[in-house]
């Protein structure tokens, strides 16, 4: 269990190596003013430590009072997310560039530089730490411009960029009744961390406009608390579709990441959110499979609670879940979380022909775009956005309609998908 004063020593190696940071580039920014005049360089000195500097001291000051400002999904630690993200992704931009131009002086001037300093060339001998090309480091505060820009955008528009994704997938065992099935999927709504009521409107209004026959919500409702949803209820439940809507929980639905009081508190939570899904006219499977109908045939729907490889919650049992179903019947299964797809299902002998999951949300910062396709969390995750296939099964795993952690996002946008199916 990590105690005070081990969270404690993290936080000071943590700003540790972000002081140190700020003072390599400091020196790359100052080498790119060298011919501004003293008056632009001493403002530019001061706009660049008191912004670095006010936010280590808030980190500092957080640190002794996390529980009190709202723990990792109060309102502050979003704004230190989106601050941290904001100061330091562009600088990790900008220092490959310093860093390339050091080695390059070194290699090419230190031999030049010692006989000089040797000879009581001073100035030769401070040239070799202070000096680097202009041009050098003038394209390198250009690269880190453009994520800083990007950043701004997705802490502001991003968040509520939303996308429709769509797909059709096609199955040879299909039911023809079936062919042309429009599925809506949202997932990772998040409930806490919004503040704007305009925009997860204009998000619903989207889903709706689909015209979709079935909608799935496939997990986290809320960050940790069932009332976080409470001022979004009269919207959310304005999703319909004919066939109905049906959901699961998400690793941030328990509660498990935020203290109770006790263990009747924390079911006392969880009862609230059932009956909130209820009131969203959402139809919550917890390890349990029901039968869709359509002009006398059927397939059936597999929703499993949460199931995460490592360190996440594991509610989810599959092979209760999937207990009286037909055997060969055509399946869907909702599950939160992709790794389950990996570890349990793919190989499992009672085939699943489609998974609809959410939980990774592309990191929230990534690239797509014709031809690439990359975010951090993909080094974690073998299947974190989009449509993927492997031994006639599918998993489409949604980007997530919300955001938590950090208040934005940054190239992977918001999503709602529409799946179509298709009897081959």
């Amino acid at each position: 269990m990590l105690t005070a004063a081990k969270i404690h020593g993290f936080i000071f190696i943590a700003l540790v190596i972000l002081v140190l940071i700020d003072l390599y580039t400091y020196n790359g920014i100052r080498a790119s003013l060298r011919k501004f005049s003293p008056r632009v360089k001493q403002i530019s000195f001061w706009i660049y430590w008191l912004g670095n500097g006010t936010f280590i001291l808030s980190v500092v000051v957080t640190s002794f009072a996390f529980n009190e400002m709202g723990g990792f999904h109060g309102l502050w630690y979003r704004v230190l997310a989106g601050t941290l993200f904001l100061l330091y992704v562009p600088k990790i931009f900008y220092l490959p560039f310093l860093l390339i131009e050091d080695v390059y002086r070194l290699v090419r001037i230190l031999p030049a530089a010692i006989y000089k300093a040797v000879r009581k060339d001073k100035a030769a001998a401070v040239e070799l730490f202070e000096g680097r090309r202009r041009f050098i480091s003038n394209v390198g505060l250009f690269v880190a411009s453009v994520p800083f820009t990007g950043i701004i955008y997705g802490v502001t528009k991003g968040k509520y960029n939303f996308k429709i994704h769509k797909a059709d997938i096609s199955f040879k065992d299909l039911p023809k009744e079936f062919d042309g099935l429009r599925i809506t999927q949202i997932s990772d709504i998040h409930s806490g961390s919004f503040s704007d009521r305009e925009p997860i409107q204009h998000a619903v209004d989207l889903a709706n406009q689909q015209g979709s026959d079935i909608i799935f919500f496939t997990g986290d409702l809320v960050n940790n608390r069932s009332d976080e949803m409470e001022p979004w209820i009269d919207i959310f439940k304005q999703l319909k579709a004919p066939m109905g809507v049906y959901s699961i929980l998400g690793n941030h639905d328990y509660g498990d990441y935020v203290s109770w009081p006790s263990p009747e508190a924390k079911q006392a939570n969880m009862e609230k959110l059932y009956d909130i899904h209820k009131q969203l006219g959402f139809k919550l499977m917890r390890n349990e499979n029901t039968r869709i109908e359509r002009k006398g045939a059927f397939i059936d729907l597999v929703g499993i609670e949460n199931w995460g490889k490592g360190g996440f919650t594991k509610y989810g049992d599959f092979n209760k879940a999937v207990q009286g179903i037909t055997p060969g019947s055509f399946k869907i299964l909702l599950s939160h979380d992709p790794s389950q797809w990996d570890e349990q299902v793919i190989n499992h002998p009672e085939k699943v022909h489609l998974t609809l999951s959410g939980h990774t949300h592309g990191a929230q910062f990534g690239v797509e775009m014709p031809g690439i396709k990359f975010s951090p969390i993909q080094f974690r995750y073998k299947h974190w956005a989009g449509l993927y296939a492997e031994n006639e099964r599918y998993i489409y795993v949604n980007r997530g309609l919300g955001f938590i952690g950090f208040p934005g996002r940054v190239g992977i946008w918001p999503e709602i998908t529409v799946l179509t199916l298709h009897s081959a």
